[in-house]
C-alpha cells in the first residue's frame, strides 16, 4: 500500500535518495537534518523515520541518530523498496533479481496449483488469461498489465503456499513500476497471451508437469525481455 500524506512523500524522497546512493550506507543523520532537508515538522520527520525503520533501511538510536543500513539489510521484498531500486542506478540489478526470483518460484507454484487449486481459482486463472487476450486485441497496455498482474497473483495464491502468495506483491510491483517508469514497450506480445492461456489450461486439467513447464516458458520469455531491456533494445515485447 502506498503511503499517503506529507510523511509518505518524505519517505519516498529519502528512499529514492538511499537507492540512488545519494545517502550512503553508514551515514548518520539527525532528525533535525531530515526536518531541514525536506522542510517538514519534527512530527512528520519522526514518522517518516519510523516508516523507514519498518522497511529496515535505517536504524534510529537516541544520542546516535539515524543510521543508513547496508542494502543487504533492507526488506527487499517491500513493494516500495522495489520501486525505489527500479528508479535508481540499481535498476538493472533489481530487474535481474526479480526475473531470477520468479524463475525459482512460479513453476513450483503452478505445479502445486494444478494439483490443489479449487474450481474457483481455476476459473479465475482462465478469466484473467482471457482478459489479457481482450486487452491485447484492444491494444490496451494498462488493462493488459492489470490482467497480467491478476493472473500471477491468482497463480501464486492458488498454489496453497502462503509464502508464495505473498510474493504476488513483488510481481505486481514489477509490472506496475515498469509501466510507470516507461520501461514497457508499446506493443503487446500476442505469444505471451497464448503462453498464459496454456498455463491456465494445464492447471484447469490438473497437469502439474505441463503447468510448471508452461509457466517456466512465460518466465523465461519475461527474463529474455529483461535482458533485452538491460541491453537497451527497443524491440522487446510485453509479456510477463
Amino acid at each position: 500500500m502506498e503511503l499517503q500524506g506529507l510523511h509518505g512523500q518524505v519517505v519516498d524522497r529519502i528512499g529514492q535518495s538511499l537507492a540512488a546512493d545519494e545517502i550512503r550506507a553508514g551515514e548518520v543523520l539527525r532528525l533535525e537534518d531530515v526536518q531541514e532537508r525536506y522542510g517538514v515538522s519534527r512530527t512528520v520527520a519522526r514518522e517518516a523515520v519510523r516508516v523507514l525503520e519498518s522497511k529496515r533501511v535505517v536504524t534510529s538510536r537516541p544520542r546516535v541518530g539515524i543510521t543508513v543500513r547496508p542494502l543487504a539489510d533492507w526488506n527487499l521484498y517491500d513493494p516500495q523498496v522495489i520501486r525505489w531500486r527500479l528508479a535508481s542506478p540499481r535498476r538493472a540489478t533489481q530487474l535481474r533479481e526479480l526475473a531470477e526470483l520468479r524463475a525459482a518460484v512460479e513453476p513450483s507454484a503452478a505445479a502445486l496449483a494444478a494439483t490443489g487449486a479449487d474450481d474457483a481459482a481455476r476459473r479465475a486463472l482462465n478469466a484473467h488469461a482471457k482478459a489479457m487476450a481482450g486487452a491485447a486485441r484492444a491494444g490496451d497496455s494498462r488493462a493488459f498489465i492489470a490482467a497480467d498482474a491478476a493472473f500471477h497473483r491468482e497463480l501464486l495464491t492458488a498454489s496453497g503456499n502462503g509464502m508464495f502468495a505473498q510474493l504476488s506483491e513483488v510481481t505486481e510491483e514489477l509490472l506496475v513500476a515498469r509501466r510507470d517508469l516507461l520501461l514497457m514497450p508499446d506493443q503487446v506480445d500476442l505469444a505471451a497471451v497464448r503462453r498464459h492461456q496454456e498455463v491456465a489450461d494445464a492447471i484447469a486439467e490438473g497437469r502439474a508437469a505441463d503447468a510448471a513447464l508452461a509457466v517456466g516458458t512465460v518466465v523465461d520469455a519475461a527474463r529474455s525481455e529483461v535482458e533485452k531491456l538491460l541491453h537497451g533494445s527497443s524491440a522487446c515485447a510485453l509479456g510477463g
